[in-house]
């Protein structure tokens, strides 16, 4: 996110500048014939010096990429993909990846087969030429082909973006956004356009990537905490820390090897979060956070993890492999530090795989490259530190409390929690496909019986086969039963409509009822919305008021907490209720469209089946982002009224963020 900020700043250079438009790059195209049917289209660019082009092959992070966009017709096919000449590769301090771009002058080209006699082509080619700053540019072209000849298309004017007045450099907006017409039936309006100075100015989108980082690695911290406290670790930390003390013959020694091993915890769990990142990348991560079928095998999982920590089975690693690391860790120095490490994750993750599960799905929908290293980087902190520590003061041992049956207390209650947190993923796909199973009043029912039973089994009303028999309870475990019951009981209002904003987010939005009055709709707060963005702007029109597009989905937390804690304010709710034309369009929304309808993204080149495809496709394809919640607003003929927004909690900063469109469109009317 923060390598995509820095690429829209770059592109926003000129236009703080104040500069006059620029064109550094000439475009001609030309055809060569081949053998039989055969053609190739070439596309020649020549730059003003000093200039350079990016490629197709851009990294992610990196610049945005040079994107060729065909109109598909029935008198050619394409064969392959562009082809373009050997990049010069650098590497960019700016985005930190390597870059591949061209300079002077490049021919790029594509082959193809004639299908019909006369064939017209046409597409639009969208790159990004850099000198001490960046233009985002698109180019038109267009070939005639006859039999053996060939019409070129004259070089078109390429779409720039509007220069900004000096005057309104807060409100600036990333020039990607001047192309609509990329997934709707009909073609949308342009929302580019210069934004008129003296309505304030929204300050810039809330940085929600790097508190979404944060947010992580604190989850992942109070992960660790927990495994500390379940049976497979707690009784290792005396154990491990007498060890080393004996084995090293002095402290010192002692101490530099217990903080070995506490670093090698900490590389091991990073280790694997760096595995998961690479693995799969930010793309897919945001991918398995919506998608129906592994929100059902989290589902899944969740709940055989919380079956496990009730003591039905334990989840464990084959003996061949633990046995193996156990017989490494016999060896000296520093490998048989490290693989005592490795053997205590063996060992323990029939306690700690549960904890990590929740944790790289959670770090999952973070949507972030660093999310999964985030996360292990917490939760490793927190299970080693405790051994470095209790290696520099052997006296804390002492103060420890003795292993026993609260350990197994602390497996069970977490258990519990695993089932409450495995609805949420049924959910999501119950959302996501309308299936109507469960509803905001069922899965609210479920949460109070489920901490309510947490509740009693902590008051000792309930035991189950690895509990130890006790005829008292502690302080600890009486207040965490009364926690736990205060909360089944906090729960209740909500199934008459309370906000519940303690758990905003969590449950199904409110509008997602099992019982209804016959009045509600299927908007937040009853309000007035649009599920299609033609549809929508329509209205607007005959209405005669601006547009709020909110890039939502069924499984976006934070889009519900938007909707729970910051729309529900007063003067928020009415400025959308009354002021503005509600248009929320779902990505993750499984609903089929029309066969007819179905076509492939010139983004992303991947087919586009589902509404939630398409409101998908045309986030990222405007506005270079597949996050949400995402908050556009426009006036009625689709021009932007202000710097779009992401999650912003603060409902002042919102309300401004609101004003801002409102006092825009009052002064184009």
């Amino acid at each position: 996110m923060r390598k995509r900020l820095l690429s829209a700043l770059l592109l926003l250079l000129p236009l703080l500048a104040g500069a006059q438009l620029q064109n550094p790059a000439k475009w001609t195209f030309s055809v060569e014939k081949g053998s039989g049917e055969e053609r190739t289209l070439n596309f020649q660019v020549k730059l003003d010096a000093g200039w350079h082009l990016y490629s197709q092959f851009t990294p992610d992070g990196g610049p945005l990429p040079m994107v060729y966009t065909f109109e598909e017709n029935g008198c050619y096919q394409r064969i392959g993909k562009v082809v373009e000449p050997k990049p010069h590769e650098d590497y960019d301090s700016t985005f930190m990846v390597k870059v591949f771009q061209f300079e002077k002058a490049a021919t790029f080209k594509q082959k193809i087969k004639l299908t019909g006699s006369v064939c017209a082509i046409k597409g639009r080619i969208e790159y990004q030429v850099c000198k001490e700053s960046c233009i985002f540019q698109e180019e038109e072209f267009s070939f005639t082909i006859s039999g053996n000849d060939v019409k070129e298309s004259e070089t078109t004017t390429p779409v720039t973006p509007p220069s900004l007045p000096a005057s309104d450099t807060s409100s600036v907006v990333n020039d990607t956004t001047t192309k609509m017409a990329v997934a709707t039936d009909t073609n949308a309006s342009s929302v580019g356009d210069v934004l008129e100075p003296g309505c304030g100015g929204s300050t810039s989108e809330a940085p929600t990537s790097d508190s979404g980082i944060w947010g992580i690695f604190l989850a992942g911290l109070l992960g660790g905490l927990l495994a500390l406290l379940t049976p497979c670790v707690f009784p290792m930390i005396p154990m491990t820390v007498s060890f080393f003390t004996k084995r090293s013959g002095n402290r010192s020694k002692g101490i530099r090897n217990a903080v070995i091993y506490a670093l090698s915890i900490i590389g091991i769990y990073v280790t694997l979060g760096l595995l998961v990142t690479v693995t799969f990348g930010s793309d897919a991560l945001n991918d398995l956070a919506s998608n129906a079928f592994f929100n059902m095998a989290f589902f899944v999982i969740f709940v055989i993890f919380a079956i496990s920590f009730f003591g039905a089975f334990e989840i464990t690693l084959p003996s061949s492999i633990v046995n193996k690391a156990d017989s490494a860790s016999d060896r000296g120095g520093l490998i048989g530090i490290f693989f005592m490490a490795f053997t205590l994750s063996l060992v323990s993750f029939s306690c700690t795989g549960p904890i990590i599960g929740t944790l790289l799905v959670e770090a999952a929908h973070g949507r972030s490259y660093l999310g999964p290293m985030a996360g292990m980087f917490g939760f490793s902190f927190a299970l080693a530190v405790p051994f470095a520590l209790f290696s520099l003061f052997p006296g804390w041992l002492n103060s420890l409390p003795k292993s026993g049956g609260w350990l197994n207390t602390v497996k069970v209650s977490l258990g519990f929690i695993e089932l409450a947190l495995a609805l949420k993923f049924l959910s999501n796909v119950d959302l996501a496909y309308h299936w109507g199973l469960l509803h905001r009043e069922v899965f609210i029912v479920l949460w109070i019986v489920i901490f309510a039973l947490l509740g009693y089994y902590l008051l000792g009303k309930i035991k189950l086969s690895h509990d130890s028999d006790s005829n008292h309870i502690g302080i600890g475990r009486l207040m965490m039963a009364l926690l736990s019951l205060a909360f089944a009981i906090y729960l209740i209002p909500g199934l008459w409509g309370s906000p519940l904003k303690l758990i905003s987010g969590f449950p199904p939005p409110d509008f997602y009822k099992e019982w209804k009055s016959g009045k509600e709709g299927d908007c937040p707060h009853d309000m007035l919305c649009f599920k299609d963005y033609d549809e929508g702007m329509q209205y607007a029109r005959n209405q005669g008021k601006p547009v709020m597009i909110d890039f939502t989905g069924w499984a976006c937390v934070n889009c519900r907490k938007m909707e729970d804690n910051v729309w529900s304010d007063p003067k928020v709710l009415k400025k959308l209720s009354e002021q503005y034309v509600l248009i929320s369009l779902y990505v993750d929304d499984k609903t089929p469209l029309p066969t007819e309808q179905q076509t492939v993204s010139a983004t992303t080149g991947r087919k586009i089946r589902t509404t939630g495809n398409k409101w998908s496709d045309l986030q990222a394809s405007v506005y270079q982002t597949n996050s949400q919640p995402y908050y556009v607003l426009l006036d009625n003929n689709g021009k932007l009224l202000a710097q779009p927004r992401g999650y912003t909690p603060d409902i002042t900063t919102y309300t401004a963020f609101l004003d801002e469109g409102l006092c825009r469109y009052e002064k184009r009317k």
